[in-house]
């Protein structure tokens, strides 16, 4: 892995991590933000002002319409990272998961886009029943009412970040490295249960050639999930919200409604139905096959990256009941009751599951 000429101007790498989304990667982007500026001592730079503009850049690479309306400095975002990236003499790291849902041609001109540098794709993967799994939940914590059989019959929940085009590996993949050798596409396999909690990141920072001892990672579960109960009635209610912005959506829906009131909530963990465990497979054969046959370099257990060693077990979405669903509701309507009656100053705010 060269690191390129020392006395060019511009950076001497540049690492795209760009997904796929519920691949850890939440968790890679707490460590490296939380971290910027000892990072930038061991000569690895994030460019923009933080999380937020490393996603209006992703938005922005693939041209998605009404990006303004996020925020008026959304629109633009790509070219300043890479301006501000490109006046830098050492390493620069750009992530966020939504990158992934670059078509061909975005990608290649993302990559035309430091001509002096030598560019790095960061993958992040796992099996894909559980990214599917994974982001159709993600998607309804995000004000999504679609359900998961339309989701698998091609229907996008949401975004296109949250659909069957970013959760294909071989298809990212595919994509994004025509423009790269393969020693510079760089996948790293989610551990498993009963591997190290620090694995992932330990791998993240062999690519960039950083010591994982000097940063400190995350030991509590970042991006909660939802028990597969709470995420059908987080379904339903967002069938009855108003149109919210997307910052509206990241505070009460995902943040408010979800992360903090169905969080609470005893969880059953939802699982796929059976007849799309035959398709998940032949997703997992072609990425694997895409990622053997082009020599890319491996990090984590390959054989991970199959249905039958990973894949989400548990509930059937059409397994809920309406007793189940009245419960939940319940309990989610006294909550808000309780947090609107504290927000009066009369009583104390609500503590626990009380």
């Amino acid at each position: 892995m060269s690191p390129g000429s020392p006395d060019r101007g511009g950076p001497r790498r540049v690492f795209l991590h760009v997904g796929l989304p519920k691949t850890g990667t939440t968790y890679l982007q707490q460590v490296v933000w939380a971290n910027r500026e000892r990072l930038r001592s061991a000569g690895v730079f994030l460019p923009g002002f933080g999380h937020r503009e490393h996603l209006w850049a992703a938005l922005d690479l693939q041209e998605r319409p009404r990006l303004a309306r996020r925020h008026a400095d959304a629109p633009g975002a790509w070219q300043r990272l890479v301006d501000e990236a490109s006046a830098q003499p050492g390493d620069v790291l750009i992530t966020h998961e939504f990158l992934c849902g670059a078509s061909a041609e975005q990608a290649s001109r993302a990559i035309a886009d430091f001509p002096d540098a030598e560019v790095h794709l960061v993958v992040t993967a796992r099996d894909a029943a559980s990214v599917v799994s994974a982001g159709w939940q993600e998607s309804v914590k995000n004000g999504s009412t679609v359900d998961l059989d339309a989701v698998m019959s091609g229907k996008a929940a949401g975004g296109p970040e949250f659909s069957m085009r970013t959760w294909d590996l071989a298809g990212v993949l595919e994509r994004w490295t025509p423009d790269l050798p393969a020693d510079r596409v760089h996948v790293l396999v989610m551990p498993g249960a009963g591997q190290p909690r620090d694995l992932h990141w330990r791998h993240f920072a062999e690519v960039l050639g950083i010591d994982p001892d000097a940063y400190e990672a995350p030991t509590d579960a970042v991006n909660p999930a939802l028990g597969i109960v709470q995420i059908e009635t987080l379904r339903l209610v967002n069938k009855h919200l108003p149109p919210y912005s997307a910052q509206e959506r990241g505070v009460w829906i995902r943040g408010y409604l979800a992360e903090d009131l169905l969080a609470r909530q005893p969880r059953e963990r939802g699982g796929l139905p059976e007849q799309y465990r035959a398709r998940f497979a032949e997703l997992d054969r072609a990425a694997t096959a895409v990622i053997v046959d082009r020599g890319f370099h491996v990090l984590g257990d390959l054989a991970a990256l199959t249905t039958d060693a990973g894949g989400p077990s548990g509930r059937e979405p059409d397994t809920v009941t309406a007793d189940e669903l009245l419960e939940s509701a319940s309990r989610l309507v006294a909550d808000i009751v309780a947090d609107v009656r504290a927000s009066t100053g009369d009583v104390p705010p609500r503590r626990g599951n009380l």
